[in-house]
């Protein structure tokens, strides 16, 4: 944890070295993605179990019948879609820490309830619930992309997007391990869903009490700290005032292109690898659902490692003036997808004995992810501090319907997960975009805060 050296009065000394609240507050949106991103990566472990023919014990319900088990995983999306954008300005507008709440509590509630849906409705159940949780996590990286943009000086933003970020990774990684021995056991997987689903009503309120919208509404914040983050950020501070969205210069920006063309390859590698990784490896590798949840973990504690690693790199490449802060985020950006791209080109060439370098691959594929954090995810909040929850929501409405579109695609190749031409189909596909688009940001992305996030100009104007 770093210390928060907040300028003041030499004599001050417990003043000055007293941890900041902004270091509390970025842990909790850290352990709320880790949360979150439990309940979302459920499903694509235990759906192995509830589809399998044998279950580990007689009062484990299975649906073997099931054929769309593609289209359940993908459900998600469906309802993931839709908010964004609308997500993005409800929290400019009314602060994101409600919205967040009510996404942690509904979700978690519809995590609880798929077991009965899928019981009384099969199928058609568990799409429906999933579609809801879905609904609601699209407030998600709107709403803590906007409490990073209010709380993180610049000078901090890239180290600590990447801690933030990588609860996502942390979540992926518990959530298939967890998953799978639940599955596995004699309690079966409805036990995961329902234990899951309770762990995130728990943490919703703890998230209530402790986070607050900016640092100005915060009781413990010391006026040091208030005055630290204020002076080194780009959002309108001590202004009731509501920034005016320019709506023709966001849409007509070419880095604002960039960042929605990279998140849309991201999207389309991510949730591709997350959602059908672990039919991939029992299907083709033969791994059975314990050893195939443990080694489906493996990339993403990796990504959540290189995350770590790779932001304070960006720090000082930026702190020390060595390359500006646009080469920083061109570079990693690009790498984020040009090296993910080669590892899925020689992953569809992988055959089943070659088990360890299967692995090894889809490590490097998601690892190497990680470099988005200092990429377009950052990026996000430089373009446009004032706008950080519109241009999320634009970029991640956009590029969800990529989510959605990656187990539909492994279904568009066939519905036989043992087939190595299927596979190979969907990773060279994958990795078509990763280049395309990882070229378009490269040559197109800029960390300038732009013209028309300035209030004053934009008042000026009007």
């Amino acid at each position: 944890m770093s210390i928060d050296k907040l300028p003041g009065p030499a004599s001050d000394t417990k003043s000055r070295l007293r941890i900041g609240i902004r270091y509390y507050q970025f842990a909790l949106l850290f352990l709320t993605l880790v949360v979150s991103f439990i309940l979302r990566t459920i499903p694509s472990v235990a759906i192995i179990s509830m589809t399998a023919k044998t279950p580990p014990d007689a009062s484990v319900p299975t649906y073997p019948e099931w054929d769309n088990t593609d289209i359940v995983l993908s459900s998600f999306f469906w309802g993931y879609i839709i908010p964004q954008i609308g997500a993005g300005q409800l929290g400019e507008h009314f602060g994101p820490k409600w919205f967040l709440f009510g996404t942690m509590v509904i979700g978690s509630i519809f995590s609880i309830a798929i077991p009965p849906m899928a019981a009384a409705f099969g199928s058609t159940g568990v799409i429906v619930c999933r579609v809801i949780q879905g609904l609601n996590q699209g407030f998600l990286y709107p709403s803590i992309h906007n409490l990073l943009s209010r709380w993180s000086p610049f000078s901090e933003r890239a180290r600590v997007s990447n801690i933030v970020y990588s609860g996502a990774s942390i979540g992926i990684a518990l959530a298939m391990p967890i998953t799978g021995t639940i599955s596995e056991s004699k309690l079966g997987w409805p036990i995961a869903f329902y234990s899951i689903g309770g762990l995130g009503v728990a943490w919703a309120l703890v998230f209530a009490i402790f986070v607050e919208n900016s640092p100005a509404s915060h009781k413990r914040v010391t006026q040091e700290e208030l005055r630290y983050i204020q002076e080194k950020n780009a959002v309108e501070y001590g202004t009731t005032k509501k920034v005016p969205t320019p709506w023709v210069s966001i849409v007509t920006s070419m880095p604002v292109w960039a960042i929605l063309v990279a998140a849309c390859a991201q999207c389309l590698g991510a949730f591709t690898l997350v959602s059908e990784m672990p039919s991939y490896l029992n299907g083709v590798m033969d791994y059975d659902i314990r050893s195939n949840s443990l080694l489906s973990a493996v990339p993403y504690i990796a990504h959540a490692i290189a995350g770590v690693l790779v932001s304070p790199l960006a720090d000082q490449l930026i702190s020390k003036n060595i390359v500006s802060i646009t080469s920083v985020r061109k570079i990693f950006g690009a790498l984020a997808m040009y090296v993910p791209g080669a590892a899925l080109i020689w992953l569809a060439f992988v055959d089943s004995t070659q088990k360890e370098l299967a692995i090894v691959l889809l490590v490097v594929a998601v690892a190497f992810t990680a470099l988005v954090l200092c990429g377009f995810m950052v990026n996000m909040i430089d373009v446009a501090p004032n706008h950080t929850g519109t241009i999320v929501g634009m970029a991640y409405g956009t590029s969800n319907v990529f989510s959605l579109l990656g187990p539909i695609i492994v279904s568009w190749f066939g519905t036989d997960k043992t087939d190595t031409i299927l596979w190979r189909n969907v990773y060279l596909l994958v990795a078509g975009v990763y280049v395309a688009c990882g070229t378009f940001y490269a040559v197109f992305a800029s960390a300038e805060v732009q013209s028309w996030n300035d209030l004053e100009e934009k008042s000026d104007s009007s």
